[in-house]
């Protein structure tokens, strides 16, 4: 019971941020218009906690989208599961070092809170996806 309720967490959590990391690189590759003639600015992602700038960030942003919502389709249809394990680890490893071994600075009390939150998400959700390598009890008679 506990590790189905942390497989739904888990599968919850990551389809959220995988959903809000392609659209928001979406959003960012449309805002491109090359027919312009360069007199609109196209919209440049600086997200400080991670290594990427620009359209380098905004590449593996779409990518990280993709892979999350391929590995939760995989996992729930029962394949590949060690893919959307390793997604969750992924996650929360980039998490933990640009937050908090990186030599990011946070804005303020409320930032640094929302940074915790989202990590500590993450840390729960590779829970849920390690819960689904636990063997099924058969019914006892």
């Amino acid at each position: 019971m506990i590790g189905a309720l942390l497989r739904f967490y888990s599968y919850l959590y990551h389809l959220a941020l995988a959903l809000f990391l392609f659209g928001l690189s979406l959003v960012v590759i449309m805002s491109h218009n090359p027919t312009s003639g360069g007199s609109h600015a196209t919209l440049q992602l600086n997200l400080g906690m991670l290594p990427w700038k620009g359209q380098e960030l905004t590449h593996w942003l779409l990518g990280a989208g993709l892979l999350g919502l391929v590995s939760i389709l995989l996992a729930w249809m029962g394949k590949l599961r060690f893919l959307f394990l390793l997604y969750a680890l992924a996650v929360f490893g980039v998490m933990l070092r640009g937050y908090f071994v990186s030599s990011y600075v946070f804005s303020g009390k409320d930032e640094f809170r929302m940074a915790l939150w989202l990590t500590t998400g993450a840390f729960l959700a590779i829970f849920g996806a390690w819960s689904q390598f636990r063997k099924k009890r058969g019914k006892r008679k």
